[in-house]
């Protein structure tokens, strides 16, 4: 993986803890329950990459299984994206990821 494409990389991933808590902090409830499920989402987020697909998470997935953790875990951000901020940010949050995906699957 070039440089590039690893910042890339790092990007989308920080992109999307960053759409999953704004998500959560943007719902209709009180202030505590936005900022506990900002935090909640933020922190589950970070438990799967951690667990499946991290560099050096404990369980690495390969193959399929890789593919299908990486769309819906980018897909989720997208949607975040999406409902927070609207298309547009989706659709430049999903070009960043797929800038950073394509090296790895041409390389692989």
């Amino acid at each position: 993986m070039s440089a590039v494409s690893g910042v890339l990389a790092f990007l989308a991933e920080i992109g999307v803890y960053v759409a999953a808590g704004w998500w959560g902090f943007t719902r209709r409830a009180p202030l505590a329950v936005r900022l506990l499920l900002a935090m909640t989402l933020v922190a589950l987020f970070a438990a799967l990459w951690g667990m499946f697909g991290a560099p050096s998470a404990a369980h690495p997935l390969h193959g399929a299984a890789r593919a299908a953790l990486e769309l819906c875990w980018f897909g989720a951000g997208a949607g975040a994206w999406a409902a927070v901020k609207g298309w547009r940010a989706a659709l430049s949050f999903t070009g960043v990821w797929l800038l950073s995906a394509v090296p790895e699957l041409v390389c692989a």
